[in-house]
């Protein structure tokens, strides 16, 4: 099954470096980010966990959980850890998941449903479409998702900023252009009418043209 934006995030129980979970239960009222990797100590992985480890400060501040995946069992997690605080200079505090049987994978459309056998054996290569990043909100519906070839490291700052756009648009009635960061200026969003922006925004918007009103950033 294929998974889409707005779709209910799959729920499932795994064993992670911090015990078993329910996903839904360990999300609770909070948002959650997963990113996944397609096996244990592989560089540009490596890297990834590493600066998740060193941003993840910044995620707290947004209410937001991180939890990561490898199609690895989960004694082979603690010992990568080891490497990545030895090298990115960074200790992994959040769980990983052990995706020994694949069910993760499958269930987020990573690995096709008839995929065959488990982790065991399985290289990298067999498993590069597990380089997937999704972003989960507290009503448990997927919010943002990305995936990336091995080759190129993920862009984890933008991760951050799509997750202040969707945490805004969320609570107001305002969409983000291109490129924007915190703070500044943001667009009407096409379903508010001129009536009931001028409530909404009394200190008023600049129009480019009638379906593109500029306002400055809700607090």
């Amino acid at each position: 099954m294929s998974l889409r934006i707005n779709d209910t995030a799959p729920n499932f129980s795994a064993q992670t470096t911090q015990g078993v979970i329910d996903f839904h239960s360990w999300i609770g009222d909070q948002w959650a980010i997963l990113f996944s990797h397609p096996k244990d100590f592989t560089p540009v992985c490596t890297t990834e966990l590493g600066y998740m480890a060193r941003i993840e400060p910044e995620f707290t501040k947004r209410n937001t959980k991180l939890i990561g995946l490898s199609v690895d069992p989960v004694d082979s997690h603690g010992k990568w850890v080891t490497d990545i605080e030895e090298t990115q200079g960074a200790t992994v505090k959040y769980p990983m998941i052990g995706d020994v049987d694949l069910k993760v994978a499958k269930l987020y459309n990573m690995l096709p449903a008839e995929e065959p056998g488990s982790a065991e054996g399985r290289t990298a290569a067999t498993n590069a479409t597990v380089r997937s990043v999704f972003i989960i909100g507290p009503d448990k519906k997927i919010k943002l998702m990305m995936t990336y070839p091995m080759t190129t490291g993920r862009n984890f700052d933008e991760i951050l900023r799509a997750l202040d756009s969707i945490q805004l648009t969320a609570k107001h009635k305002v969409a983000t252009p291109a490129n924007w960061t915190q703070g500044q200026d943001v667009i009407i969003a096409g379903s508010v009418s001129d009536a009931d922006a001028k409530t909404l925004f009394p200190d008023g918007w600049k129009a480019l043209k009638p379906y593109l009103r500029i306002v400055k950033q809700p607090r």
